[in-house]
């Protein structure tokens, strides 16, 4: 299938329940051996309240397509502010359009130089007739993620900042920086189905930024790139001369290495997808990036937009749950406020996963074309997050990729084993599992659909309870077929409970109805991009 027909759509009620976490998983802390760090370091702890939700995650009320708006009023379709002062109200109140899940980002001439990573990124429709995009629509928002390293080993972040196009921003963007001899990088990730990048109109900005959006025509999906190959072999090469240092994983909870997005416990069906920016949101639909000045200049009726993604899911709530920590570097746009990011994790995953190592395989559903398998998409993705190409011991073979996750004991089985350890960390939407082991069973379940895993002869082992509302509320796993049951891991995971059945839904393992032709990481079509 289409690219267009693999992703999942956000609600407004899911929106609110996702931020909540975010919230809770920001602002609680976490002890590491020898020291205590506060979940995803550097982030502000933006009050609940203040992103249009009520502190159970149920949104105050919801503009059309799930975007959160306290003050009730739709984002407007076009309307500008030129000045920096963020809009009270917007200019008038449209006819809601149904919001479309494939937009369009308008890249600003030279992306990779101090005056592109500070120019705002516009969004529009892809398709017009399809409806709107809106960047404050959290169903539809799009991310940018800069790196930039120097020749000596210096790494920095830069998010550039999303607006809707004919817009202005509701606070001008923090002025990056550059140093001369830099190796820059860019990285999208997109919370709709379809994100296509092009240029500003009179430019060539995406041969200036080395930009990679797919293969002949046949998009990613959710994800693109510019420049990313040359900046992860600058990258590599300075970690060999032992420039640039990689902090070790650490010891997770459950005594095994702290996981990375290359960790089989930790991927889907379309692993190192998205990115770990995120910005702020006015009711009027005026965008800033997410830091002091947006903060004091907008007050509080704002909305903290994210991107769901493997990546975020890593650093937000699995490694905290686990005992462990992001790696985190300065973001400029964030007043050099450390943070994680793609080009962080892809390069200590690179550095530290032990085997076996997920890479992007020949079924991920972003790198087929016309629903074949693509050596040459595959590959251009792989050099996007710094990934092997095809070849002797990164085959990509679909059936290995489906076997490590579910029946490795370090693939999916490494959640179950701990499931006592996972169960107590928070449900990145409690719309879809209660907790956070519910919530990772359900995703897997899904993954194995979206991988065609029977198609290579396996069997889903995965059995979820639902309750009446479609939530995972206990997951069990069979054992892997031709290796011993899973058992829990050295250290201190105390024996996993028996799953207590739903009185409301017998337990089930049928896959969601899916939407688009493809399987949702939700029950009843209300999860998205996990």
């Amino acid at each position: 299938m289409s690219s267009s027909a693999q992703r999942r759509s956000l609600s407004g009620r899911s929106a609110c329940a996702f931020m909540a976490t975010v919230y809770r998983a920001r602002t609680s802390q976490v002890t590491i051996p020898g020291r205590v760090v506060v979940a995803l370091a550097g982030l502000l702890a933006l009050a609940l309240v203040t992103a249009g939700c009520q502190p159970n995650g149920i949104p105050i009320q919801s503009g059309p397509g799930g975007t959160v708006h306290p003050s009730g009023t739709p984002a407007p379709s076009g309307s500008s502010t030129p000045t920096s002062t963020p809009s009270p109200t917007p200019t008038g109140t449209p006819t809601p359009s149904p919001p479309s899940t494939n937009c369009t980002l308008i890249v600003p001439a030279n992306p990779l130089s101090a005056a592109g990573l500070s120019t705002p990124y516009q969004m529009t429709a892809t398709d017009p007739t399809a409806g709107p995009c809106h960047e404050a629509n959290i169903a539809q928002s799009a991310f940018v993620q800069g790196a930039i390293l120097t020749p000596g080993g210096n790494l920095t972040l830069y998010d550039p900042l999303v607006i809707d196009a004919g817009t202005q921003p509701a606070v001008p963007p923090a002025m990056a920086q550059v140093p001369q001899g830099a190796t820059v990088a860019l990285w999208f990730g997109f919370n709709g189905d379809n994100l296509t990048i092009r240029s500003a109109d009179g430019t060539n900005s995406l041969a200036q930024g080395n930009c990679v959006n797919g293969l002949n025509g046949s998009i990613f999906g959710q994800f693109a790139d510019c420049n990313a190959a040359a900046f992860f072999q600058s990258a590599n090469a300075l970690i060999r001369a032992g420039t640039l240092r990689v902090p070790a994983v650490g010891q997770a909870k459950d005594g095994l290495p702290c996981p990375t997005v290359r960790d089989f416990s930790v991927i889907d069906q379309d692993q190192s997808d998205n990115v770990t920016a995120q910005y702020l949101a006015l009711p009027n639909g005026q965008t800033a990036q997410r830091n002091a000045a947006a903060v004091a200049a907008m007050g509080n009726n704002t909305v903290d937009l994210a991107n769901a993604s493997d990546n975020l899911l890593l650093d937000v709530f699995i490694l905290p749950t686990l005992g462990c920590a992001p790696w985190t570097q300065p973001n400029g746009a964030n007043d050099g406020q450390a943070e994680s990011s793609l080009p962080l994790n892809e390069l200590q995953a690179m550095v530290f996963q032990a085997a076996p190592v997920a890479l992007v395989p020949l079924n991920n559903p972003m790198t087929l074309v016309n629903n074949n398998q693509s050596a040459a998409k595959t590959n251009l993705y792989r050099a996007g997050v710094d990934q092997p190409q095809i070849g002797a011991g990164a085959s990509g073979d679909g059936a290995t990729y489906c076997t490590n996750l579910f029946n490795d004991p370090r693939g999916i089985r490494r959640v179950f084993a701990g499931q006592t350890i996972f169960a107590a960390g928070p449900s990145p939407d409690q719309a879809t599992g209660t907790n956070l082991f519910t919530f990772l069973a359900a995703r897997a379940n899904e993954s194995f659909d979206n991988l065609s895993c029977a198609s290579y002869g396996l069997t889903n082992p995965i059995t979820l309870t639902l309750d009446g509302n479609g939530v995972v509320t206990a997951a069990t796993i069979a054992p892997a077929t031709g290796v011993p049951a899973t058992t829990p891991a050295p250290s201190t995971v105390p024996a996993s409970p028996t799953a207590t059945r739903s009185p409301t839904r017998p337990p089930t393992t049928r896959p969601a109805p899916p939407r688009n032709g493809r399987h949702q990481v939700g029950m009843r079509g209300r999860f998205r991009n996990w």
